[in-house]
Formats: structure tokens, C-alpha cells, sequence
């Protein structure tokens, strides 16, 4: 039997980086899969390349409207939700004192606000099925951030603070809810913040010294652990919050 035979998932920001990698995963694993991105043209392309065990919906996770119907839209087609990876966000590099109040809220509306709204509409489908997982993809900055990552490390932390609390909230309706907390992995917003260094190769070089295991991870290696904490190998984990980061945290004595 496949590792997530008959389990329903929603992934938010599904079309690409991460959130695509946990689609393949998870349909590899066996699960039906319905992918929310506000990217239309990757979202269908998701669809007709994984095939029938794959729909796509386009959503703007920040607008409570289309979090609605997208929700109910995946409940309709796939016949319930038992999976939900909030997984959709936007990295950001602002200074606290000269952004506008228009930038904070483009970004905590998706990275936080999001998966609240996600959460909203996908537990009560959870609760009326006798349970379902939740797993909300943070980050390393929600623990150890860097200078020029204002307010996305803000966003991330609040996750964790979300994790937690709808952990305690829904866990006597056999609702799990965990975060999972990559550290360095190679998606289009590593190559964005490389793109912003004077010297891309000497910043790249730096990072990999820095990681125990020499190397930065890979959407893949998110995915994994994703695909265990949506199955039933992880019924007794709630409420925690994994580091996924090559070792990073250990090193600085997180």
C-alpha cells in the first residue's frame, strides 16, 4: 500500500519550489491532490503533467473569498480534505522603519494570514472526517534570522505561534498540526536573494561552509518530511515544529 493511499490534500502555492515538490511527493505517495497557486498557467501545467490524480485550482491565498471557494472546490472534486499544506508565501527584504504599510501587508497576507485562512475552511472538513493533518511550512528565520529579512521573519515565527495554538485548539478532534522549518534550499527565492548579493559565488561559497553537511538542501528533502507528517507514521506529533537545515541550527545553538 502506498505510503498515503486514499489521503485528500490541499497545497497552497503548489506550482512550483516546494510546494511542488510536496504535490509530487505526495502524489507519488499515493494521495489525491488538489494544487492552490494564484499562477494559473504553472498551476494547469502541474495538472496535466501529474495527471488525474491532480486538480488545480487558482487561488490568492490572502483573500478570504477565494480561499472559500477553492476549499469548497477541492472538497467537491476530490471528496474531502484530510491533508492541508500551507505552504504558499513571498519572501521579502524591507527596512522596518522605510516600508509602507501596503508592503507589510502583501507579505504577512500571504505568509501568515494565508494559513489561518486556509485553516479556516480545511479543519472543519478535518473535524467532520474523524481527523486530518495540517502542516504549516515556516522557516529558519522563525528561529535565527539575518539582517534584511524584515518582516518575512516576522511572518515565519508567527506561523509557529499559529502551529501551536490550533494544535491545542483541534487536537481532541484528532486534527495534527505541525510546521515544518527549512533552513537553505534551492528554490527561484534562494537564486532571488543570490541575485542581490555584490558577489553571488562568494556569497553562495559562504553559505555552504556554513552548513554541517556542506551543501544546501533541496525541495525534495522538504517534501519528505511533509509526505511523514501527513501520514499516519506520525499520529502521535502535534504541535511541533521541525527544522529541516542541513544542520544549521545545531551549529548555532538553536
Amino acid at each position: 500500500m502506498a505510503h498515503l493511499e486514499h489521503q485528500l490534500a490541499v497545497v497552497t502555492g503548489g506550482a512550483n519550489g516546494i510546494g511542488l515538490a510536496i504535490v509530487e511527493r505526495f502524489v507519488a505517495d499515493g494521495a489525491a491532490v488538489a494544487v492552490l497557486d494564484r499562477d494559473a498557467e504553472r498551476g494547469s501545467a502541474v495538472q496535466r503533467r501529474l495527471g488525474r490524480r491532480v486538480h488545480f485550482v487558482t487561488c490568492d491565498v490572502a483573500i478570504d473569498s477565494q480561499v472559500h471557494d477553492a476549499v469548497d472546490e477541492a472538497v467537491r472534486v476530490l471528496g474531502g480534505v484530510s491533508v492541508l499544506v500551507n505552504n504558499a508565501g513571498v519572501n521579502a527584504y524591507f527596512d522596518a522603519t522605510q516600508m509602507s504599510e501596503s508592503d507589510w501587508n502583501a507579505v504577512l497576507d500571504v505568509d501568515l494570514k494565508g494559513a489561518w485562512l486556509c485553516s479556516k475552511y480545511a479543519i472543519p472538513v478535518m473535524v467532520q472526517n474523524n481527523g486530518g493533518s495540517v502542516i504549516n511550512i515556516s522557516s529558519i528565520h522563525a528561529f535565527m534570522t539575518t539582517r534584511g529579512m524584515f518582516p518575512y521573519a516576522a511572518a515565519k515565527a508567527g506561523l509557529i505561534g499559529l502551529t501551536r495554538n490550533l494544535a491545542l485548539d483541534y487536537g481532541t478532534a484528532n486534527v495534527r498540526v505541525n510546521a515544518i522549518c527549512p533552513g537553505w534550499i534551492h528554490t527561484h527565492l534562494v537564486d532571488e536573494w543570490l541575485g542581490l548579493q555584490t558577489d553571488p559565488e562568494a556569497a553562495l561559497a559562504n553559505v555552504l561552509k556554513a552548513h554541517p553537511l556542506g551543501r544546501i538542501g533541496t525541495p525534495q528533502e522538504v517534501a519528505g518530511m511533509a509526505a511523514f507528517l501527513a501520514s499516519s507514521d506520525a499520529s502521535f506529533i502535534t504541535g511541533a515544529a521541525f527544522l529541516v537545515d542541513g544542520g544549521l541550527s545545531a551549529k548555532f545553538g538553536i
